[in-house]
């Protein structure tokens, strides 16, 4: 069997080896590599723009592992950057195959078979797999998007929409209904996020603040799904959409937890920071060209 590569994983999670996950060899203790190979199935769901738990209470069941090999090739050791690749290599009527690996840079240190089974979470006995579940998982790794991406009016997107908005705004931050939902919604331009369930998981809006500049606001990621480029995608097709109409810059308040975001996306900080809503924000730039594409990554 041919050793794996990085280039052989669209998914590569990255962490780093602690002191507590090493033994008396200094070296990683091996029940470990299992963990990191667990967490790295978390983040490949995310990656998917699946919410796990949603995700699995839609569909009725859940995947439960059956099987998990490990092949040890060279340590791993304390203050390690490590990349665990995860791909799925096969789908039967209930079962999911994976193969994973873990990486110190190009150096392959461990190769790992993984079999799961999709149960009824509460008889924990074998069902079909659900065409949508499967399908999602085919596409990912046909590296298809995972999210559709919709640019419209409120009267078209706003449910969508206002659900994001107030599980984001409402019921995670605490801010009042009347400060999220305004009059500037009818006139805005809207993007939503679908992942491949029909799921909402991203949304953002449109402002014309002043002629020629465009204003980005009320954006919003299912927290679960934060970090996985959902938010990326939403805000380059509204950048897009400004550049479309001939804006030669955009700009937005941006929360100070998610300047750093902002920041490497190319979006540049202007004035002092301020509150609004009760958060404390800070005013961020992007100059827009016209023929200006979003990054596809």
């Amino acid at each position: 069997m041919t050793a794996p590569t990085r280039q052989d994983f669209r998914f590569v999670n990255r962490l780093r080896v602690r002191w507590s996950e090493v033994d008396m060899q200094k070296v990683v203790f091996n029940a470990h590599y299992l963990t990191y190979i667990d967490t790295a199935m978390t983040d490949y769901w995310r990656a998917m723009a699946l919410p796990y738990e949603i995700t699995m209470h839609a569909m009725g069941g859940e995947p439960f592992v059956r099987k998990a090999t490990l092949e040890f090739h060279a340590p791993a050791r304390i203050d390690d950057l490590l990349d665990v690749g995860l791909k799925c290599t096969r789908i039967g009527n209930s079962s999911m195959g994976f193969s994973a690996a873990i990486f110190r840079d190009e150096t392959l240190l461990i190769s790992s078979e993984l079999v799961y089974v999709y149960a009824n979470t509460t008889t924990q006995t074998s069902m079909p797999l659900p065409p949508p579940l499967r399908e999602a998982m085919l596409g990912y790794e046909a590296w298809e998007p995972m999210v559709k991406l919709s640019v419209g009016n409120w009267q078209t997107l706003g449910e969508p929409a206002r659900l994001l908005r107030a599980e984001v705004f409402q019921q995670e931050q605490g801010i009042a209904q009347q400060v999220d939902w305004d009059e500037r919604d009818a006139s805005a331009v809207h993007a939503v996020a679908h992942n491949r369930l029909g799921l909402p998981v991203g949304t953002g809006r449109l402002l014309q603040s002043a002629p020629g500049v465009g204003r980005i606001g009320r954006m919003a990621v299912k927290q679960v799904l934060r970090g996985s480029n959902v938010g990326r995608a939403v805000l380059g097709v509204l950048m897009q959409a400004s550049a479309q109409r001939g804006d030669h810059e955009v700009v937005l308040h941006a929360q100070r937890a998610a300047q750093a975001f902002y920041a490497r996306l190319g979006f540049q900080t202007r004035g002092e920071p301020f509150e609004e809503a009760g958060i404390v924000h800070v005013e961020m730039f992007h100059p827009l060209t016209p023929n200006f594409t979003p990054p596809t990554h």
